[in-house]
């Protein structure tokens, strides 16, 4: 359950701590109170879209964050496998936004993104504000309602992958049944890139090496010179100039003689000896390559030849030799595919045959189980309704065919029956928006009692509904609350009535700057504030008797 929201910063809120308990809790106040800032917030720190706007102005930065704790063991080992292991079965979700509209968000403390806030609190809580109402008038979403409700996890897997299936096969099918005079415009085309980039017969690795040989020959005087000159410095000339080899020779004997009577120049003989090896080592392949170089310039023609030819086809098939030879493959792989593409062709239908064949299997079986969850969601709903003071009501799910798609072959449209005698008709062409209200917290009702969420917010689910109407959605959420956390913006004093937590929404003005406070009302504040949504700021002494009496019942 959610325990505690913290809110800083957010709009007209400059600091507010709220706690929670299990149960029913309302929120009332006057109209621009701040309820909506206080839904708002919840959005933002369950990962909803923000805008820089929200900060209050003259801050920098607002912050929101929401303790929830004793989450069963089932939804914390379903946000341990997203990454999130939990500790004594509670989490606290944070979210600070700054003015660049961007800001941080945190999970136990460790920085996370408004999705991953948006995946790990779905399993924990669920908004439902005024403008869900409006999905119950677009027949597209019902089936989402009934796919939600229904426990059929492997038909709705199974489904997909078939129809993904199905779609690739076509693909492939219609790639290669293309236009016959644009497929030989195709294999001429790729003839010619096949045997360009064949015949110039490249390896990877090889532009690199001719580089390097380009380099090497462009620099041959300057290479022969210093390679000659570190030869005859280590060696000397055999006339005038001696060697500093044997020069490093006449050093270490001296040394050992000197070693003989000082112990301090003990050692330095035998390092002369590891330097003296290392520079005749070095001599010697100086002396080697000066002999076995070939930098004949006449190469270097062949090789920028070479080079120039590479570089024209990086410029057509790619950005260097490995890619024009990746290139080179596809291109064969397609000019095949075209060549035999009868034979492919043939092969394709048959495999799109078949996955039309499972296509239609999963299809079956998903609408089969389809068809069985919307005759017992209808049954359920429809109790609710009645509970809801609309026990003439009969609410009932059509379904049409359609061709495959990603959802399956089945149309779900909610149906009611306001009238005893009359037909079924789309309930977005009949229903008001007090029915509505009732029909989407029956909705809600039903789905809650499958999907396991420890708290549902409701925002003026109320809405367009009066009297004994919004006496029975206040029972109704007390009754759902006994089960779960529940948690109401409301404008009717027979729905706060029912709660067993109520707070009040208001403002204040202080030193110029308006401030919305919320404070957790006792019995006595309880009867002041129904009877202040009965009558308004005027409350006589009926109206307090009648929110008296409200309580009591």
């Amino acid at each position: 359950m959610l325990s505690q929201l913290y809110i800083e910063n957010i709009a007209v809120i400059r600091q507010a701590t709220i706690d929670f308990q299990q149960g029913f809790h309302v929120f009332t106040g006057e109209t621009g109170a701040g309820k909506t800032i206080l839904i708002s917030a919840i959005n933002a720190v369950l990962g909803g879209r923000t805008f820089k706007e929200i900060i209050r102005t003259g801050e920098t930065r607002a912050t929101v964050s929401a303790l929830f704790t004793e989450i069963p063991e089932e939804l914390c080992k379903k946000i341990e496998v997203l990454g999130y292991p939990l500790e004594d079965n509670q989490l606290l979700v944070q979210r600070e936004i700054d003015l660049s509209g961007k800001g941080q968000c945190r999970l136990d403390g460790r920085p996370a993104t408004a999705a991953m806030l948006r995946e790990v609190c779905s399993l924990l809580i669920d908004i439902h504000g005024q403008h869900d109402n409006q999905e119950l008038l677009s027949a597209e979403k019902h089936l989402g309602f009934l796919d939600s409700y229904g426990a059929y996890p492997l038909e709705m897997a199974a489904y997909p992958a078939a129809y993904e299936k199905m779609c690739e096969c076509a693909a492939r099918l219609h790639k290669l049944q293309m236009d016959e005079s644009y497929k030989l415009q195709r294999m001429d085309i790729l003839q010619f890139q096949i045997k360009e980039i064949g015949d110039a017969k490249l390896s990877d690795g090889e532009e690199e090496q001719l580089v390097e040989q380009q380099k090497r020959i462009r620099n041959a005087e300057r290479i022969t010179e210093s390679l000659g000159a570190v030869y005859t410095l280590l060696n000397g000339d055999g006339e005038e100039m001696r060697g500093a080899l044997e020069a490093l020779e006449e050093v270490s004997t001296e040394l050992d003689t000197a070693a003989k009577y000082l112990t301090e120049f003990e050692g330095y003989s035998e390092k002369l000896s590891d330097a003296y090896y290392m520079l005749e080592e070095l001599g010697s392949r100086a002396r080697d390559t000066l002999e076995d170089a070939d930098f004949d310039p006449r190469q270097l023609d062949a090789i920028e030849s070479r080079l120039d030819t590479i570089y024209k086809l990086k410029k057509k098939y790619g950005n260097s030799i490995a890619e024009i030879l990746e290139y080179f493959d596809r291109i064969n792989e397609e000019y095949q595919s075209l060549e035999l593409s009868d034979e492919l062709t043939a092969r394709l239908q048959r495999e799109l045959d078949e996955a039309n064949l499972a296509l239609r299997a999963a299809a079956e079986a998903l609408t089969t189980r389809r068809i069985v969850a919307a005759a017992e969601f209808s049954e359920r709903v429809e109790a609710e309704l009645k509970y809801l003071d609309m026990a003439g009501v009969k609410f009932s799910i059509t379904r049409r065919e359609k061709s495959y798609g990603p959802t399956g072959a089945d149309e779900m449209e909610f149906m009611i029956c306001t009238n005893t005698g009359e037909e079924a008709k789309p309930l977005a062409k009949i229903a008001s928006g007090g029915e509505l209200a009732r029909i989407m917290l029956a909705i809600k009702n039903v789905l809650a009692e499958k999907d396991g969420i420890g708290t549902i917010i409701f925002d003026e689910v109320d809405t367009g509904v009066s009297g004994r109407a919004a006496q029975k959605i206040g029972k109704k959420l007390a009754e759902v609350a006994r089960h779960r956390q529940v948690i109401c913006v409301t404008h009717l004093a027979p729905v706060a009535a029912c709660a067993a937590h109520h707070y009040r929404i208001y403002k204040t003005v202080e030193d110029g700057r308006t401030f919305t406070r919320v404070e957790e009302l006792t019995r006595p504040q309880r009867v002041q504030e129904l009877a202040r949504i009965m009558v308004g700021e005027n409350i006589t002494d009926s109206a307090l008797k009648s929110a008296e009496e409200m309580l009591e019942s």
